[in-house]
């Protein structure tokens, strides 16, 4: 945090896991999945970044591992301390799976979870009737995904699927990652032509070793240009952080000149290529 907030982020996403599934760098800078304890994590730190540095914090908000009603009760604490832009998605299914109990219910999709979100606005909640059941005001975010989302059977119900959330209630989109830059174009257009107008924030995010090239595409599903790989795959252990940072540097530059919403990173536990990427575009 310390590192990221030198450069005044209008906004930072803070992922969420039933069962604290997270991906983390390996030592040899590949990737995996981890499973650890529940311990406090996306509301106190939506909290502390919010209130104490002052820059709106993004909750990940998700289906997989939470009742209804479990959400409900997360979002109402939300509201209550005054976080009101949120990222709503499925999450990992295959990851954590949770009994349900007596008389609760779940949402399977992202899409479900959207309308949920928006029927608090609404001021409508599980229970009927309440008495102080007042609306909330939560701008939605959502996921897109440029090359399609591993289960889709094409890219273009996958655009259809997402187009679902926009009219259930989302205000924006963030893009899973992507290393070239004609996938996010052609994907807007393709969204555009759909009639999905609302903003479509690129998420990037920097390769920093070898290992990546392989888990990054297997653990996200997407494609590491021939180019980008090429270059890591002759480049010393000691110099891929800076082949990814080249790399996304020129991603960068080119979406600013094509005038994108903003930019997200996607930093996994490492600001480091971070901040090299910003000494070199001079932010």
């Amino acid at each position: 945090m310390d590192d990221i907030i030198k450069y005044n982020p209008p906004f930072i996403d803070i992922t969420s896991h039933a069962a604290e599934v997270i991906y983390e760098e390996t030592s040899d800078g590949g990737m995996q999945m981890k499973v650890k304890r529940k311990r406090p994590g996306t509301l106190g730190l939506c909290a502390l970044i919010q209130n104490k540095y002052n820059i709106d914090a993004v909750p990940h908000v998700l289906c997989s591992g939470f009742t209804r009603e479990e959400t409900e009760d997360f979002l109402i604490e939300l509201h209550y301390l005054g976080i009101d832009n949120i990222l709503a998605i499925r999450g990992d299914d295959s990851a954590f799976k949770k009994p349900l109990k007596f008389g609760r219910s779940i949402n399977d999709y992202a899409v479900d979870l959207v309308k949920q979100i928006s029927s608090l606005n609404q001021g409508k909640y599980i229970e009927e009737g309440l008495l102080d059941a007042n609306p909330m005001n939560f701008c939605i975010g959502v996921a897109g995904y440029p090359e399609k989302h591993f289960e889709a059977a094409n890219l273009a119900n996958d655009i259809r699927e997402t187009k679902a959330k926009v009219e259930a209630g989302a205000s924006y989109i963030v893009t899973q990652m992507f290393y070239s830059n004609e996938s996010y174009f052609k994907y807007v257009d393709r969204c555009r032509k759909e009639g999905i107008n609302v903003p479509i924030i690129p998420g990037l995010k920097i390769i920093t070793s070898k290992a990546q090239i392989k888990s990054i595409p297997k653990n996200f599903y997407i494609d590491i240009p021939s180019d980008l790989a090429d270059e890591i795959e002759k480049a010393k252990p000691e110099n891929v952080m800076e082949v990814g940072v080249n790399w996304t540097m020129k991603q960068v530059e080119e979406l600013l000149n094509n005038n994108v919403p903003s930019i997200h990173f996607y930093v996994m536990q490492n600001s480091e290529p971070i901040k090299m990427l910003m000494n070199k575009l001079k932010i």
